[in-house]
């Protein structure tokens, strides 16, 4: 779980990301990384429409993705704002294959 400093809870937080960001997109996942100007926490905000799956899928998607960004935290320099959106074929992503996706795109981006 993604502590309250570290998560993004606007839309218009959101929207400034996906607009702004630097984007990297991999088999499952599109990620955008927006860096700002305060050293503020780094903040998560994920993505997950219809088109994944179910009510059942989609959240299981987005928890799989929280605690791959949960691990990815301590590595990444503060103050980055970061969108996860998670494509279809997440739904039938193995936790490690989103783990290599997004550590590869964090790491390309954030780090």
């Amino acid at each position: 779980m993604l502590a309250r400093p570290n998560r993004l809870t606007r839309g218009t937080e959101y929207k400034a990301v996906v607009r702004r960001g630097r984007r990297c997109a991999g088999a499952h996942t599109v990620t955008y990384v927006t860096p700002t100007v305060l050293a503020t926490p780094t903040r998560f905000g994920f993505i997950v429409s219809r088109q994944v799956g179910g009510a059942v899928v989609r959240n299981s998607v987005r928890r799989r993705l929280k605690a791959v960004c949960n691990e990815a935290l301590p590595s990444l320099q503060p103050g980055n704002d970061i969108v996860i959106r998670a494509l279809p074929s997440a739904a039938n992503a193995t936790f490690a294959e989103l783990r290599e996706e997004v550590s590869r795109c964090l790491s390309r981006r954030a780090a």
